[in-house]
């Protein structure tokens, strides 16, 4: 990684000093939160560590915010804005295949989206810019929040007043990225990250002898030809301008081989980056839903749900961070393509300046993916991770 030459009194040194000497015990907090992992709304121990932790540094923090939520104060030397630095802490449900001897000792339950190196990282962050308070201008809350993979944590902790006393003015948060090297880092200008939402329909017909369909209402063959008219949604209904995804993910229907049933459950998720293309999309669902009763006789009943917005990052905010781990680091950032995934996150940048950053966690010789099985980050992204953020709230509170 090359350097960029250093400045007598150049932040980049005590930055990078700080975090060297913290990162052997952030690795053993990651393992031994990995070892540990807790789904969302279930992060009791996972508090516990980052509390006590935060007890430790000498930083003022509450919990049980947005139920298993921390967040911890760090007061800067002068007056200023509030800058949050948000890291999710929550695990998925995932049977884990890694053979690690920090592997996961709940059976069914796994980091599989690194959180446990967001949670360490984050507290590496505390640990660093408690050390340089004094020359913060504003105050950094440092907010560690539950069921992210839910996409319900961040609502919680904002309706708890997270973003509140003191008053948010701006906010920072970090993803790992295992499609980028470590010692990587990225940003994607506007929206970065999708509109999720979700629906369940339920059609329902009249059940009989599968051998007699003329005397049933066959649901199963309506809701085949529902799904083949929802993949029409996003081809024909939304512009070609706006990426959006319409996907049937769960289909439930029927106990035996010779029995029409009564009904047939449609479970799917809608995702887009424009507002435009998440109404449009909605209302396509609704006409061919509703249009499905004349069609093939049945009943179609729609629930349709709301979820996150997309995540928009905000090009001041942005800017000024992705300079910071420059200052850091040298020519490291790169900037990328949107994503269709959806991050709850975007509900404090729905409120206030925000800016998620990519670092990268790809291992070398390893092709790592989110959400699997056998995922096994860097953990040399944690140090990392710490620098970038660090010197982004010293350059934003500066």
């Amino acid at each position: 990684m090359s350097q960029p030459a250093r400045r007598a009194n150049d932040p980049a040194t005590a930055i990078r000093e700080a975090a060297l000497r913290v990162e052997p015990a952030l690795i053993a907090i990651r393992r031994d939160i990995h070892a540990h992992p807790e789904l969302g709304f279930e992060e009791q121990r996972t508090a516990g560590v980052v509390a006590r932790e935060l007890e430790r540094l000498g930083v003022a923090h509450r919990t049980g915010v947005g139920r298993t939520g921390v967040v911890g104060l760090i007061e800067g030397g002068r007056p200023g804005p509030v800058l949050a630095i948000r890291a999710d802490m929550d695990a998925l449900p995932i049977q884990e295949q890694t053979g690690l001897p920090c592997a996961s000792t709940a059976p069914g339950r796994m980091h599989a989206c690194g959180h446990d190196v967001h949670t360490s990282t984050l507290l590496g962050v505390a640990a660093v810019l408690r050390e340089l308070a004094p020359q913060l201008a504003g105050t950094v809350k440092l907010v560690f929040q539950p069921a992210e993979e839910l996409l319900l944590g961040a609502a919680a902790m904002i309706e708890d007043g997270v973003l509140e006393a003191p008053k948010v003015a701006m906010a920072l948060g970090f993803h790992n990225h295992p499609d980028m090297p470590v010692g990587r880092f990225g940003f994607c200008r506007g929206a970065c990250l999708a509109a999720s939402d979700r629906f369940d329909l339920h059609v329902h017909g009249k059940s009989g002898h599968a051998a007699h369909p003329d005397d049933t209402v066959d649901p199963i063959v309506a809701a085949a030809s529902l799904i083949m008219q929802l993949q029409t949604v996003v081809s024909r209904e939304v512009k070609p301008i706006y990426p959006a995804v319409v996907t049937v993910g769960a289909i439930h229907a029927g106990t035996v081989h010779n029995i029409i049933p009564d009904a047939v459950h449609l479970r799917g998720t809608v995702r887009t980056l424009h507002a435009p293309a998440r109404a449009a999309a909605e209302r396509a669902i609704r006409r061919l839903c509703d249009g499905l009763a004349a069609a093939m006789r049945v009943r179609c009943e729609l629930d349709y749900v709301h979820g996150v917005p997309a995540l928009l990052n905000d090009d001041g905010v942005l800017d000024r961070a992705v300079e910071s781990v420059r200052a850091q680091f040298g020519d490291v950032v790169d900037e990328g393509a949107p994503s269709l995934g959806g991050e709850d996150f975007a509900h404090f940048a729905n409120r206030v300046p925000a800016f998620q950053l990519r670092i990268g966690s790809g291992a070398p010789g390893r092709h790592d993916k989110l959400h699997n099985s056998g995922y096994q980050p860097d953990e040399a992204c944690i140090g990392l991770g710490v620098q970038a953020l660090s010197r982004a709230a010293l350059d934003l509170l500066s």
